[in-house]
């Protein structure tokens, strides 16, 4: 009996040291610097895109102007690299030693350098907004904040171009995606899928708290959330399909005006503003006085104390963002944090909660049971 219970203490230690909680830091993008971004790219005719891959899916994001990113480690020795976290999407890739200029200065990946990389070579091409990313898949070790996944494969890109100088210039290394696997342009194993399944974390959730300010950072939290980002209750949201994090968007209106009723919604730390129809964002820019400075993106007055709030229904649940936050400041002026983008059907009309709203409200994201959760950030 005494060692059975001896064993069973063992266990527990083991299953403990396996199965953990780990909390990522994600630094934030200055908010001058992502506008400035936004814009230069839109005035290029880069703006809000998509483009339908060969397998049908959509792809939504551009990734050039995300806000947040964190660090990863590949290989053994650990070769780090800064990714944006992306709920939607699913592929986990880096650029390579392989790489020609559309890369610039970015950490690459070199496969010699590491004792535990294996060879894959099936080949990579992904359909961004604003063009092609390719390369080929490859499979090491990978450490997320201390949690060792094996047998990771993930992407060598050699060709960045379809990103454009916005990546080149850029903060990130690559994409770490945390949607579901139906996603992965050669439907490998997610990242998170492989920490659930090789028993990493203690449950299959993962949490988001995002900064509002450079002092303020932001935190992913694996394998469970900190309940101390957020205040009251989280509330659960269940999915409509295990793809996206898609969930069902009840209703949205401002002073009482509905603008959306019953429809498709994605909640998309890849994303950094709101996206909606084209036509309804444009009703919304002129119900506040916004101006369109380019096609689908508008500025207004910062009157902070005078606009209007947000209201978006989920679940019968009402989620209010003010002024302060769905504006973005540029001096005076600012970026009205909600910008037009049309996708088709069957996947479309869809609306994007991307960070304007993620910033506002923590969000669980909940692998096993299929849904997603809310709470009021806990801003310092």
């Amino acid at each position: 009996m005494i060692y059975a219970a001896k064993l069973l203490i063992a266990l527990l230690v083991v299953y403990t040291a396996l199965a953990a909680v780990t909390k990522f830091r994600l630094e934030k993008k200055n908010d001058r610097e992502f506008v400035a971004g936004l814009l230069a790219r839109a005035q290029k005719g880069l703006g809000n895109t998509y483009r339908v891959a060969k397998d049908g899916n959509i792809v939504i994001n551009d990734y050039e102007n995300s806000q947040y990113f964190g660090a990863i480690n590949l290989g053994t020795p650990a070769q780090k690299f800064q990714v944006i976290f992306d709920t939607g999407s699913s592929d986990l890739w880096v650029a390579s030693s392989q790489c020609d200029s559309s890369c610039g200065r970015h950490a690459k990946y070199t496969s010699s350098k590491s004792s535990t990389y294996v060879q894959n070579g099936t080949v990579f091409n992904i359909e961004y907004g604003s063009g092609p990313v390719s390369g080929f898949e490859s499979q090491d070790v990978l450490n997320m904040g201390g949690l060792v996944v094996k047998n990771q494969i993930f992407a060598e890109v050699t060709d960045a171009s379809g990103l454009g100088a916005a990546y080149k210039l850029g903060k990130f290394d690559g994409i770490l995606g945390l949607a579901f696997p139906v996603l992965s342009v050669n439907h490998v194993p997610t990242a998170f899928q492989n920490l659930v399944e090789q028993n990493l974390v203690e449950s299959a959730q993962f949490g988001f708290y995002l900064g509002n300010s450079e002092k303020d950072f932001g935190e992913l939290t694996l394998g469970g959330y900190d309940k101390t980002k957020f205040t009251g209750d989280l509330t659960w949201v269940n999915l409509l399909a295990a793809t996206y994090w898609e969930i069902t968007l009840g209703g949205f209106s401002i002073d009482g005006t509905s603008f959306a009723s019953q429809a498709k919604a994605i909640v998309d730390s890849g994303t950094s503003l709101l996206t909606g129809p084209s036509d309804v964002v444009k009703q919304v820019a002129a119900k506040i006085g916004a101006k369109e400075v380019v096609a689908g993106e508008y500025m207004v007055a910062c009157k902070y104390d005078t606009l209007p709030n947000f209201d978006f229904t989920i679940d019968g649940k009402v989620y209010t963002l003010t002024p302060t936050d769905y504006l973005i400041p540029d001096g005076d002026a600012c970026l009205l944090g909600m910008i037009g983008l049309d996708i088709p059907a069957p996947t479309g009309p869809l609306w994007i909660l991307g960070d304007v709203f993620m910033r506002k409200y923590y969000t669980v994201f909940d692998w096993g049971n299929k849904r997603v959760g809310f709470a009021l950030a806990n801003h310092a």
